[in-house]
């Protein structure tokens, strides 16, 4: 049976190291620096957070990569869903994702996937969802350590009291975030 391309691509990125392609992506509220291997977006996050460089090495370490700065067709999509998203015309993001992270990580990051466009939860609430009710803290370090910001919508979530709390782009960014989801909810 001959190999298809895809299955090609696959089976030598497997034999071979990892390659993670980075770009830069300008957004209304700053340019944020995008992620991606050959099977999808991997990161993406504010250029000016200090969390960059600390994913950029938890996503070599996981996924043994070589990190290089280059084109890649998913950021093409990607600058497109990012631009509808702050337009206010997509409210889902169609992109293929590579999600990297512990089991519990991906049950947080599953979570916040499924919080309505427009919406807010508290970590409380995130941490009842996943069947988890006093792992608050341990929600909210997952949370915190999300690689793709907006399209796995960490910005959605909030203190108990209604605060905004906890965001690695900056409060000043999670507040315009969620009004501008509110502003186009519905």
């Amino acid at each position: 049976m001959t190999a298809m391309p895809s299955q090609v691509t696959t089976m030598l990125q497997s034999r071979d190291r990892t390659v993670i392609r980075t770009a830069k992506i300008p957004t209304p509220l700053g340019t944020m620096l995008a992620g991606a291997t050959n099977n999808g977006i991997c990161l993406l996050e504010f250029v000016d957070s200090e969390r960059v460089e600390r994913q950029l090495r938890r996503l070599r370490k996981l996924l043994q990569a070589e990190v290089t700065t280059g084109k890649d067709h998913h950021f093409s999509a990607l600058s497109i869903e990012l631009g509808e998203y702050f337009a206010g015309t997509r409210k889902e993001f169609d992109l293929p994702l590579v999600i990297v992270g512990t089991v519990f990580q991906k049950s947080v990051w599953e979570a916040l996937r499924t919080i309505p466009y427009g919406e807010t939860v508290s970590y409380q609430e995130e941490s009842e969802r996943i069947g988890r009710p006093t792992a608050v803290r341990a929600v909210a370090r997952a949370n915190g350590a999300n690689p793709i910001s907006i399209i796995i919508p960490c910005h959605r979530v909030i203190g108990k009291n209604g605060n905004l709390v906890g965001y690695g782009g900056g409060l000043w960014r999670k507040e315009r975030l969620i009004a501008l989801e509110r502003e186009h909810a519905g």
